[in-house]
């Protein structure tokens, strides 16, 4: 068996991204070559099998050109025509199966989601896909909606961490604003306008009246960065806010595994991976309600700073949980490698006479 992923490759890191090293490295384990194709504006140099190609059509000659039995593209955010043409590329290479993992949790309650249907582009193209992969049930009924034939698409939840992942030395300059500050907030989403960062920054003044100690810091790289820096140097606490920008995994896991509360404000979200990652470390997550958190979140309205201080000053008020990290499932990660398999041994059965 060989493999290939298209989808977002880290830096910077974030949900899809870990879902997509998890799948690699699960493979690259066992002997199984996996080679990249990375979809993002993001550019690096070519290496280890991990390609940034520069147009879409070098992007279609990496299709053409490389050898693999199953391509499996990743995407999170909305379904665009952008994602629905790659979508369509991927289904029409000869000799591999194609799977696509939906993990955008939320879309299907998006006013973008709700107004497609069965006779829509969207579900043609998915329907084309030999094998389809939801993160959440509600990702499952759209696929349904979508008239997606059931013994195509599997129910698979993102991969979760394991405990090495959450241990080590953090890097500069979290490791020396995690000294100067206690407690520590931190978001692990990106600087995009969807999570609503601007609201942790107003809150943070007033919650440091009460505990003066307290530092924010915001993990990852985006759009908003120019904008949030002079929204924090406006600030009179401006030193105890942190743009850390992107890190790489195992140290945002052991930020968060070090952090008194994840705050996951967002205006438009879905089942976020690193709330799942924070609940297993012990770390109190915030987060705004959009129906499909995980059990033990505190759920906020959207952009609601006096709800969202309210909720970090009780959490803060409350002994920190335990932390309980599991030795490591990767179920979940065998469930991908088993559905792959499944899909080439249904290619070999349709080959016989």
């Amino acid at each position: 068996m060989k493999v290939l992923q298209l989808g977002p490759y880290p830096p910077p890191y974030g949900g899809v991204q870990t879902n997509l090293v998890a799948i690699r490295s699960f493979l690259l384990r066992r002997g199984i070559p996996c080679a990249v194709i990375n979809v993002t504006r993001h550019r690096r140099p070519d290496a280890d099998e991990v390609y940034y190609p520069k147009s879409p059509a070098q992007l279609v000659q990496l299709l053409t050109r490389l050898r693999y039995d199953v391509i499996h593209q990743h995407f999170g955010g909305m379904l665009t025509n952008r994602i629905l043409a790659l979508s369509t590329v991927c289904t029409l290479m000869p000799r591999a199966k194609s799977v696509l993992t939906f993990h955008s949790g939320g879309f299907p309650s998006t006013p973008e989601g709700q107004a497609l249907g069965p006779n829509s582009l969207a579900g043609f193209v998915l329907r084309r896909f030999d094998g389809l992969i939801a993160v959440n049930e509600e990702i499952m009924n759209f696929f349904d909606k979508m008239k997606v034939p059931p013994q195509r698409a599997r129910l698979i939840s993102p991969y979760s961490f394991t405990a090495e992942q959450a241990s080590g030395a953090l890097p500069e300059p979290l490791a020396t604003f995690f000294d100067a500050h206690h407690p520590v907030l931190i978001s692990a989403g990106q600087l995009e306008p969807e999570y609503d960062l601007p609201l942790q920054i107003e809150v943070l003044p007033e919650v440091r009246k009460k505990f003066p100690d307290t530092g924010l810091v915001l993990l990852g790289s985006g759009s908003l960065h120019d904008e949030l820096l002079a929204r924090i140097q406006a600030q009179p606490c401006a030193s105890h806010i942190l743009l850390a920008g992107d890190v790489p995994h195992s140290a945002t896991m052991q930020a968060m595994s070090r952090s008194r509360i994840l705050l996951r404000t967002t205006l438009y979200d879905g089942d976020a991976l690193s709330v799942r990652e924070a609940l297993q470390v012990g770390t109190p997550v915030i987060a705004t309600d959009n129906a499909m958190r995980p059990p033990g979140v505190t759920l906020i309205p959207k952009s609601d700073p006096s709800t969202l201080l309210h909720a970090i000053e009780q959490l803060l008020l409350q002994p920190r949980p335990a932390k309980q990290i599991s030795p490591g499932d990767e179920n979940n990660l065998q469930a991908v490698f088993d559905f792959y398999q499944d899909l080439i041994d249904a290619r070999v059965k349709e080959a016989l006479p």
